[in-house]
């Protein structure tokens, strides 16, 4: 029996900031880093950091892309790097 692979799509990428104390980014594919200071993460449209104090995942999903961010959002920054070498997560679960 052969396993039929689907193709790899695109997610679509979303930023929706609420009262700069949540965060819900859609698309993304691979987390890199995080701590209370600054959340990395990488999407389609490149490498995303989110700045600020106390912040939190509250919500991530792999197989969706969503990842919903809580705490005091000072920055959103967007590089066009892409990941080499894979994020956190790929690197905890090899």
């Amino acid at each position: 029996m052969t396993e039929e692979k689907k193709p790899v799509m695109a997610l679509p990428h979303n930023l929706i900031l609420e009262d700069r104390r949540l965060l819900t980014v859609t698309g993304v594919a691979d987390v890199d880093s995080f701590d209370e200071q600054s959340v990395t993460v990488y999407t389609d449209s490149g490498e995303l950091t989110v700045r600020g104090n106390d912040l939190h995942i509250n919500k991530l999903s792999v197989e969706t892309g969503e990842l919903m961010i809580e705490g005091k959002i000072a920055a959103v920054i967007y590089s066009d790097e892409q990941p080499s070498t894979g994020g956190f997560f790929s690197r905890v679960f090899r």
